[in-house]
Order: C-alpha cells, then sequence, then structure tokens
C-alpha cells in the first residue's frame, strides 16, 4: 500500500468540492485539458456473451497491448468524457482500445432488457468483450479497467478472468487491471450517502439518473417492465429493490449488495491489479478503508494507492503536482494507471 503524495489545487482540496467540480465543470472543459486526440472508433456489437453489448474499438499500427474499460453508474460512452480522456491517453501510447456501455446503458440497452448486476454478471462481459476484441485484432496483454460502479465490475471481470473459457482467449491474456475509486460495500456506503447532510442530495441527482435509464430500457422493451415498478423505483435502494433484485433472485437488496461486494473477490484476484482511492471520497463509507487496506496488505496481487485527497472520481492535480510526477495534463488518476502498466509491461 502507498500513501501517495497527490495534491489537487487549494480550491478543490475537499471530497465535495472536487466531487462536483468534476461533475459539473470538468465534463465541459475536458478537451481543452488534454493534448491527445479522439480515436478513430469502430463501432462494435459484442455478440459473444450472454447478452449483446455496443461498444467502440480503436487499434493504433503497433499496439502493445488492450485496454477494455466502462463508466460508472449512469451515462453512455457519448457523454462519458472522462472514460474518454482515457482511450485518447491510452491510444497516444500504442494500446488499443475498446470502450463498452453495459448492462442496461446506452446503445446496449436498445440490444437486451437485462437489468444491470453491479459485477456478477458484468464481469463476465468483460472477459467475453476481450476474447471478442482479440478476434478482431486487439492484441494481448489485456487490461481492465472502471471508475466507481465501473471500477466494482472490472473488479469482478479480472476475478472471471481467472477461470472463465471463453472462445479464442487464455486466461494468461488478460494481465490484469487497474480502477480508480470502485464501489466496495454498498451496503455501507448507500446508507451513509442517503444520511449525509450533502450526500442524500447526490443520492438523489444519481436516482433521477437511473429512473431516466429505466424509462428508456422499457421504451425498447415495453413488454418486459411493469410501469408500477419503475414508479417506486424513486431511489438506488428502490431502483435495486423493485427492479434488479426480483430478476437476479435474491431475498433482498441487502443481500444483493453483499453479493455483489468485490470484498467476496478481492482475496482471490491473483492478477496485478491497481486500486486509486480517495480517502475524501463522499460517495463511499469512511468505515470501508480499514477492511480495504487489510486485503490489499494480505494480498500482494493488489497494488493500493490511497491518497488523503481527490474527492470521487476527480483526482484533479495541482501544478506543482503535475510537474512533480511529470503529467502533461491535470489528470492524476488516469497518468498513475498508464505509468503503472508501462512499469508492469517492462
Amino acid at each position: 500500500m502507498l500513501h501517495s503524495s497527490y495534491s489537487p489545487p487549494w480550491f478543490l482540496d475537499n471530497g465535495f468540492l472536487m466531487t462536483i467540480y468534476v461533475a459539473m465543470r470538468s465534463g465541459q472543459i475536458w478537451q481543452e485539458t488534454i493534448s491527445e486526440p479522439e480515436p478513430h472508433y469502430q463501432k462494435v456489437v459484442f455478440t459473444q456473451g450472454e447478452v449483446p453489448l455496443a461498444g467502440w474499438v480503436a487499434i493504433p499500427p503497433n499496439p502493445q497491448g488492450t485496454i477494455v474499460g466502462t463508466y460508472g453508474i449512469t451515462g453512455t460512452l457519448d457523454n462519458q468524457w472522462f472514460l474518454r480522456i482515457l482511450a485518447r491517453k491510452a491510444y497516444a501510447q500504442n494500446y488499443a482500445v475498446v470502450l463498452f456501455d453495459w448492462r442496461a446503458h446506452g446503445e446496449s440497452a436498445k440490444l437486451s432488457s437485462v437489468l444491470t448486476s453491479d459485477g456478477i454478471n458484468e464481469g463476465k462481459d468483460f472477459v467475453s468483450i476481450a476474447g471478442e476484441s482479440k478476434t478482431l485484432g486487439c492484441p494481448a496483454p489485456f487490461w481492465l479497467t472502471g471508475y466507481s460502479l465501473g471500477g466494482q465490475l472490472a473488479l469482478w471481470g479480472i476475478y472471471y478472468s481467472q477461470f472463465l473459457a471463453v472462445n479464442g482467449l487464455n486466461s494468461a491474456d488478460v494481465a490484469g487491471g487497474a480502477v480508480i475509486c470502485p464501489n466496495l460495500d454498498s451496503n455501507l456506503s448507500l446508507p451513509y450517502l442517503m444520511k449525509h447532510p450533502l450526500g442524500k442530495y447526490i443520492e438523489q441527482a444519481i436516482a433521477k439518473e437511473l429512473t431516466k435509464l429505466v424509462l428508456k430500457i422499457s421504451a425498447y422493451h415495453p413488454q418486459d417492465f411493469e410501469r408500477s415498478a419503475i414508479e417506486k423505483a424513486n431511489s438506488i435502494w428502490g431502483f435495486d429493490h423493485h427492479l434488479v433484485v426480483p430478476r437476479l433472485g435474491f431475498d433482498s437488496v441487502e443481500d444483493y449488495y453483499t453479493a455483489s461486494s468485490p470484498f467476496q473477490i478481492l482475496p482471490k484476484i491473483e492478477k496485478p491489479t491497481l486500486i486509486l482511492y480517495a480517502e475524501d471520497d463522499p460517495m463511499f463509507a469512511p468505515s470501508i478503508i480499514p477492511r480495504l487496506k487489510t486485503v490489499c496488505r494480505h494480498n500482494e496481487a493488489l497494488n493500493l494507492i490511497l491518497t488523503k485527497a481527490g474527492g470521487h472520481v476527480g483526482y484533479v492535480s495541482s501544478p506543482n503536482c503535475q510537474q512533480k510526477y511529470g503529467d502533461r495534463d491535470c489528470w492524476w488518476g488516469w497518468n498513475r494507471i498508464l505509468n503503472w502498466l508501462t512499469t508492469m509491461s517492462n
């Protein structure tokens, strides 16, 4: 475990301020903050897994490996600029890039009415997509990545890659992965968020996006959804209780959150995995941190970079921090991940 010397700009040295700034402001100016151009993507539909999923693939002339990634609890590839920053930077460093709309999101929602499972099934999707990407010309080693809830999904993907059989993909083809601010324990973090004076507004905003998401899916697949269930799903917990849990067969939301928690699999991960986690992340209960430190200390495959600041999927760095690390831009989290991948490849 490493306590990093990351430092934000002085006015963002607060988890909530960093999180709100990134969500509200960075999305408007992100293209001005980096010099790498957008890759030329081929839009594909991955069909080898349990459900069809829509994705984007970009392969540079001499790829040194492949990064497979997705985003957090809501959004689409079109608007998830934080993921596209990684894609630009990775492609410029000669990685093939595979991005996908995960279950019930974006273009994938048009292809299937299957809802989310917080990693239980999406981890398998990661592996299937890696295998299918290999047939498209994306080379090993494959590295799986994501942030927030997408980080939870990627951790499940790394775990499944150790034993899940996929045509044309060897277990060794998936080298490992790296995640930023992954969701680790919803049973702790969701009540924490809802009770927090400011966090409850973040929860409400996410819940509204989830409502929009399920309304879009139900418009594509009206026969698979009951309007009454959708109307009751007016919170994150309600979305899972009324829509997700009945389809997955769990007795309760709490049982579902326990089963999907990465703490079930982190001790079993055997491939190099980098976890960036901020102590001031306002989305997650602080009581998670001691358990995360313990599990990473007891598993040599897990590399934890724990920072005092950073917020939730923020990690905007100060000019002094950029100079110290030799970064060309402010996106400290992605820069550390790409540097780590370079180290692992040498």
